[in-house]
């Protein structure tokens, strides 16, 4: 877009060209390139011009100079008031695509992180639009974990995605700069996981750490009398021993690093609409059929129906449509007719609104930087917040005791009675700590085995999943975009193979458990 200066500059061109043809207007001579004749009328026709409206015809050389220069000027002119007006009709446009390659359901951390991907790498090769719902993001689970990120998982898998994860965090800075822009700052403290175990969980703790060391984490096994010498605030006389991470774990800013996903993913050209999915069309493939108990013909995701924030609803087609949409990702794949239609469509993907505590704790006495984040063998976790005092704990609670998920009201009782008595117990300078605040989210928990699902479903030809993470999604974010990008444009995962992590394990009833996780 021209600015006003270059405007006015070109505006007092114009009007010296105009005023300085009053002293030479009698040596012009009106007249066009050709001699006025039937093919200058068909012309005038066909571009619906008149005679005004072509170059006039000086015959002295420097006023045909300055009269190729005038036109040549008003011409400009004219087209940019004609930009501008193009540019204010496509305005409607702009708002709303009506077709993409990839349509991402979800604007978290999953769906951003896999946008990012696919279009860091793809670049102008595809076209990917997100739908989120809420841009100020106040009830996602990303922005309202406690961004932990660690390796001390039994899963090999868990392990490979946190260790890129990790990498790639300690990236950011450079991965997600945008030109023009404010340095990427996630503020990652780099402080650590301490796990702990009774007498009864040390033969699993050894297992989950021998594995862990294989695939390169940087893990130490611990025992009591280690524990004792190497953090004396605390005590262990119920603990047989410990894992804590040397590298590669810690806690970051939830908040900055989701911004910063989204802020790198529309700088390369990833469209984000605000919106809600009410709905679906898709084809069936009727060419494509999956013999199973009952027998299922396989469908494509044609388009989606996304109400906007003004009450409209459009329709966007896609080529591939990923469902990243958290704990809504169960009730959106009914919209599909996941769980409730036949055959391999009867099973429901296994995700719903588990509502978690965390509350934020001042004491004065209590432990500065050598505090990593601690777990408890009942999962009671705590780490501290900055050097100033404070504090972040909370725990999961059984079963018997899940909330209500029907607000993101903060039940302090249970703090009282469930989670207070632990971390006085395990660390004497807490008896006396006072809550400052606490604030409640929701995981995206997957009731069939709290483990990531992950990759097409078997029914539904171009429809990927990303859900359920049940409180690792921030920390596996990466590692999942990643994957979800080599599958679509590699067909294959290249770097860590997530087939186990697929919905058919759901189908099969085959659950992938993790042991001493939180």
């Amino acid at each position: 877009m021209i600015g006003r200066t270059s405007v006015r500059i070109l505006s007092r061109c114009v009007k010296l060209l105009t005023t300085g043809k009053q002293h030479v207007i009698s040596q012009k001579v009106r007249s066009f390139s050709c001699t006025p004749s039937v093919w200058d009328d068909e012309r005038n026709k066909q571009t619906g011009k008149d005679a005004s409206e072509y170059r006039e015809h000086y015959e002295n050389p420097f006023l045909k100079t300055l009269g190729v220069m005038k036109d040549d000027v008003k011409g400009f002119l004219k087209n940019i008031k004609n930009m501008g007006q193009e540019e204010e009709d496509a305005t409607p446009a702009k708002i709303f695509s009506e077709h993409c390659d990839v349509l991402i359901i979800g604007g978290g951390a999953i769906g951003s992180s896999i946008a990012y991907h696919l279009k860091e790498r793809a670049l102008g090769g595809l076209h990917i639009v997100v739908i989120e719902k809420d841009p100020t993001y106040s009830k996602c689970s990303t922005t309202l974990s406690v961004g932990g990120v660690r390796q001390q998982f039994s899963i090999g898998e868990n392990v490979q995605l946190s260790l890129f994860g990790a990498e790639f965090l300690r990236n950011v800075p450079k991965l997600l700069a945008v030109e023009g822009a404010d340095p990427p700052n996630i503020d990652f403290n780099p402080n650590g996981y301490l796990t702990l175990a009774t007498e009864a969980g040390m033969d699993q703790l050894y297992e989950n750490h021998y594995l862990q060391k294989e695939l390169g984490a940087k893990v130490d096994l611990l025992s009591r009398r280690q524990l004792e010498e190497r953090f004396p605030w605390m005590q262990f006389e119920d603990i047989a021993g410990g894992v804590i991470g040397r590298e590669n774990e810690g806690w970051f800013d939830p908040w900055s690093f989701l911004h910063c996903l989204k802020r790198k993913a529309v700088d390369l050209g990833v469209e984000y609409i605000t919106g809600k999915v009410v709905g679906f069309n898709t084809r069936k493939m009727d060419d494509l059929v999956i013999e199973d108990h009952e027998s299922t013909i396989v469908k494509n995701v044609d388009t989606a129906k996304v109400r906007l924030e003004n009450g409209d609803e459009r329709e966007i087609k896609c080529s591939i449509a990923i469902l990243a949409s958290g704990a809504w990702s169960g009730e959106i794949g009914k919209l599909i007719g996941i769980g409730i239609g036949p055959g391999l469509l009867s099973t429901p993907i296994p995700v719903e609104h588990r509502k978690r505590y965390v509350y934020c704790f001042r004491t004065e006495q209590g432990p500065q930087l050598d505090c990593p984040l601690v777990i408890n063998p009942n999962g009671t976790y705590f780490r501290r917040e900055g050097v100033g005092g404070l504090y972040f704990c909370g725990r999961s609670p059984t079963e018997e005791q899940e909330p209500k998920v029907g607000d993101m009201e903060v039940d302090h009782d249970f703090f009282m009675e469930h989670v207070w008595p632990i971390l006085a117990e395990r660390t004497p300078s807490f008896e006396a700590l006072k809550v400052q605040s606490a604030w409640a989210g929701h995981y995206d928990y997957n009731t069939f085995d709290q483990n990531g699902i992950i990759g097409i479903h078997p029914a539904i030809s171009n429809l990927f999943i990303a859900t359920g993470f049940s409180g690792h999604g921030i920390q596996q974010a990466a590692g999942v975009g990643r994957a979800v990008m080599e599958r679509i444009l590699h067909s294959e995962y290249m770097t860590v193979d997530l087939s186990r992590f697929g919905f058919e394990r759901i189908i099969m009833n085959q659950p992938l458990f993790e042991k001493n996780i939180v």
